[in-house]
């Protein structure tokens, strides 16, 4: 089935279309850039498509190659079962120009894949609602899943925030309540006599 969702975004999409190719029944295609959102909307809105369920938004870097970056969304369609992985390329040997439209109106849950992605690789999602780190804090230096990123690097230590620089109450919850668990503490336990 998703041989026929290959054949129908050549047939919609055309040169947009840059290559296709299935592994162990798994199809991909490669399309431009600039028509990633617009696949994407058809893939979600079109009836003979239909891929409601987004699985997975991801980023592989390729260093040698340019562009650079291959942005991967794995779709799925629940009620025809087929699914589907696209792909775009973005980014010049330095990883500048990463950029790509967010699917995010389409599929709420790429939300987060789309900040992990910029987080860990740099690329930037136009029109995210809220782009900023989710896995590593905010002065961090540099995008670790990258290839050139230096294993030994070491990162700036950023000083204790206080709750009004966090924005944020700091105060840490007990895991347990009174009548729950046991106490963190040291307890003596009871002691019995041999009988």
């Amino acid at each position: 089935m998703s041989a026929k969702v290959v054949d129908a975004l050549k047939a919609t999409f055309g040169a947009a279309v840059l290559e296709n190719h299935a592994h162990c029944g798994d199809d991909t295609v490669v399309v431009e850039a600039s028509k990633w959102l617009e696949v994407a909307t058809f893939l979600k809105n079109d009836p003979a498509m239909k891929f409601d369920m987004l699985s997975d938004l991801c980023a592989v870097d390729y260093p040698d190659r340019l562009p650079r970056f291959e942005v991967v969304i794995h779709l799925y369609s629940i009620s025809l079962g087929h699914r589907i992985r696209v792909k775009a390329r973005v980014g010049d040997e330095e990883g500048d120009g990463a950029e790509i439209a967010t699917v995010t109106e389409l599929w709420p849950g790429a939300n987060s894949f789309e900040r992990e992605t910029y987080d860990m690789n740099g690329i930037v999602f136009q029109g995210h609602p809220d782009l900023r780190r989710i896995l590593l804090y905010p002065e961090f230096e540099g995008f670790p899943l990258r290839k050139d990123y230096p294993a030994a690097r070491t990162q700036p230590l950023v000083a204790y925030r206080t709750e009004a620089e966090a924005g944020l109450p700091l105060e840490k919850l007990a895991p347990f309540r009174e009548d729950e668990g046991m106490a963190f503490g040291r307890r003596e336990l009871p002691t019995s006599e041999p009988s």
